[in-house]
């Protein structure tokens, strides 16, 4: 059976010149192997999402042993429990997440605007300064970063991971906009300069419209990264449920003695779905953007 399904996938492959020719022992065995890596690339990614898929349809009470297994009685009695405990925090996180991607964006936006087209002394020196601050781990921060919250008075406001995420977001939308933009022709600029356009007007009128795919890129990179942030959610609200986010919410929906687990997955599962929707209705235009240079080094 296993000489069947190499000699299918195997029989025909097309040449450069058109024609179907027969692949060696050496090349079978390779493409036959690189089906299965994928293969098992793919179980591995929809593995999680399945047992959160099919466990939160069987109920509060789930039982481990049984997890990979189909519910025997489908039902959607968690759905209305676990909305109830997270239907707030989502609201809450969607609010921030939004915000601070946008600002992020248009930030490094401009940055690299600057950085790529308006060089100026120590413009290499900046630039490297922005990059290092990509590599910093969000633990080494945390102290001055609640210090300073306390003394702007952003202490028990949302607004407190809003500016977090967008300062930790500026590295890396100037180091994407930056080589976005430089990929873009001089000549370009150079005809906006005789046009008698200044700094302002070029971005405006010119970097702006072209800038489409690369805000996509940018958006939906900083989208996911602060939907997904657990760290800074817990250590700049103190864990307060006034304050709680999509993340930290799941810690309070417990079931006392005994853990729901279905009630678990299921909100585990329902904080999941804005991130698959992005990838799912804007993956497409997620990787055009990566290959109309938005990451080109």
């Amino acid at each position: 059976m296993s000489s069947d399904i190499v000699d299918r996938i195997t029989a025909h492959v097309p040449s450069h010149g058109g024609s179907n020719k027969k692949l060696t022992g050496v090349a079978q065995f390779w493409l036959v192997f690189r089906y299965i890596s994928l293969f098992i690339i793919l179980a591995m990614i929809i593995l999680p999402i399945y047992v959160l898929v099919i466990n939160s349809f069987k109920g509060p009470t789930v039982y481990l042993p049984d997890a990979l297994n189909l519910p025997k009685h489908w039902t959607l009695s968690t759905w209305p429990e676990a909305w109830a405990a997270l239907g707030v925090p989502m609201m809450r996180t969607l609010f921030f997440v939004v915000q601070s991607s946008i600002i992020s964006a248009i930030i490094g936006s401009i940055n690299g605007y600057v950085l790529a087209k308006w060089r100026f002394r120590g413009s290499k020196m900046v630039f490297t300064l922005f990059l290092f601050g990509m590599f910093i781990p969000y633990q080494a921060i945390m102290i001055p970063l609640v210090q300073f919250n306390r003394a702007v008075g952003l202490t028990g406001s949302i607004y407190v991971l809003v500016l977090a995420h967008v300062v930790y977001g500026i590295p890396i939308c100037t180091l994407i906009f930056r080589n976005y933009y430089a990929a873009i022709p001089d000549e370009i600029i150079e005809a906006g300069r005789v046009d008698g356009a200044s700094m302002v007007r070029i971005y405006r009128s010119i970097m702006l419209p072209l800038s489409i795919p690369g805000f996509v890129v940018v958006l939906i990179w900083q989208f996911t990264s602060a939907w997904n942030d657990f760290l800074f959610a817990i250590f700049l609200t103190g864990g307060s449920p006034s304050l709680a986010v999509a993340t930290t919410a799941l810690n309070f929906i417990t079931g006392g003695m005994q853990i729901n687990y279905g009630v678990n997955m299921t909100a585990s599962f329902m904080a999941s779905i804005p991130t698959l929707l992005v990838y799912m209705f804007l993956g497409r235009y997620f990787l055009r953007g990566l290959l109309s240079g938005s990451l080109k080094g």
